[in-house]
């Protein structure tokens, strides 16, 4: 694999945004708790919205992109969520996830964040792995992944901002 390098998204990257997250929708159905139909559906306003009080980081090498991940503020004070984590089946392994993830680290940091919490589906061991790797531990909680209708079950992992990892 080539290198790739990290770039964070801005609101006129709306369109750039919505194909990412299309293909990791129609990629990876079963980690997402939205679908493809919903994403579709979203106007050009929804896409830029997206990208308003969130951190939105995308990997590309050359011409090709291959990932993608958000950080949000979470409901808990304190506390942020990433969102939306996806690399191209193609680049899995080889760094991107961990590099995403990290950005998204140093932003909730940077936001002064103590916290950052995520949701795994049940049965993505890849995902549960590489988050546990950059220092996400299992909390116990487990909900309904997405809107009524789905019928897969994800569970969070939180990492504390300030205990260093390594």
């Amino acid at each position: 694999m080539s290198s790739f390098a990290i770039r964070t998204l801005t609101g006129q990257d709306w369109r750039l945004l919505r194909d990412l997250r299309l293909r990791a929708l129609h990629d990876a159905p079963a980690a997402f708790g939205s679908s493809a139909a919903d994403a579709e559906r979203l106007s050009e306003e929804d896409w830029r919205r997206r990208l308003e009080g969130s951190a939105v980081f995308m990997a590309r090498s050359g011409e090709l992109d291959v990932g993608l991940v958000a950080g949000i503020p979470a409901e808990s004070p304190g506390e942020a969520e990433l969102i939306s984590m996806w690399v191209d089946s193609a680049w899995r392994g080889h760094g991107v996830g961990a590099a995403l993830v990290d950005h998204v680290v140093h932003w909730a940091a940077e936001m002064r964040f103590a916290r950052l919490r995520l949701w795994v589906a049940v049965g993505n061991g890849p995902a549960e792995r590489l988050y546990a790797r950059l220092g996400f531990v299992r909390t116990g909680e487990v909900q309904p992944m997405g809107k009524a209708g789905f019928d897969r079950v994800e569970f969070a992992m939180l990492r504390e901002l300030a205990k260093p990892v390594r």
